[in-house]
């Protein structure tokens, strides 16, 4: 009986760790700015834009190439990427591939756009691979490693601290902008609260206008 109740309690602690191992996987895989590869089919009219929510104070590297399948066709691409100010912060024409990478100044949605460049595509759509990474999946650990002489564990822990911090500041900035929402929301109701006093405080005056003048009508015209 006892060796039952001690392999069920190292059972349940078997399942709480795999379940808190399966958690913080979710949490990294979510919160952790990662790197992620896009493919576009750019049309032969028209721009293909991608865009991502990104913090500010955050390291964005990206380069994009042109894939195509008939090598008799050598098209070209113009990239222009912007910040959530619109400033302009790449643009290249006529390329078969590029790359940037800049700080982010503010938070809010980076837009990259691409388009195709006239007669260069034989009237048909371009594809484009674009590999964008953000956050701690800019970091090259085989050269903080070497610079650092960090291996093995070390590197792996080195690597799980710059994920925690990666959390940290993601935490934080969703903190902060639900708190920018709410405040925006409470304006917003108080707004909507004082322009529906006003609306039936207008409503009575106009109902009260509107007695007095009929009364005001049917004396003049002895009807009551």
């Amino acid at each position: 009986m006892n060796t039952i109740v001690k392999f069920e309690s190292s059972k349940k602690k078997m399942s709480d760790k795999m379940r808190h191992g399966l958690t913080t996987a979710i949490l990294l895989f979510i919160l952790v700015p990662v790197g992620e590869a896009i493919w576009l089919d750019v049309p032969t009219t028209g721009t293909k834009c991608v865009s991502e929510e990104i913090q500010s104070n955050i390291v964005v590297l990206a380069d994009y190439i042109i894939i195509s399948e008939d090598h008799s066709l050598k098209p070209t691409i113009s990239a222009k990427v912007t910040s959530p100010y619109g400033n302009n912060l790449h643009h290249s024409e006529n390329v078969t591939h590029g790359e940037f990478a800049f700080t982010t100044k503010e938070s809010g949605n980076y837009i990259a756009c691409f388009w195709a460049d006239a007669k260069s595509h034989g009237n048909k759509d371009v594809s484009i691979n674009v590999e964008w990474k953000t956050g701690i999946a800019t970091k090259d650990w085989a050269s903080i490693a070497k610079r650092e002489k960090l291996e093995g564990v070390e590197l792996e822990i080195r690597k799980l601290e710059g994920a925690v911090e990666a959390i940290h500041e993601n935490l934080i900035y969703l903190r902060n902008k639900e708190a920018d929402m709410r405040t925006v929301s409470e304006k917003t109701n108080s707004r909507v609260a004082w322009c529906s006093m006003m609306s039936l405080g207008i409503c009575i005056v106009v109902s009260g206008l509107q007695v007095a003048y009929l009364k005001h009508y049917f004396e003049k015209k002895k009807l009551i």
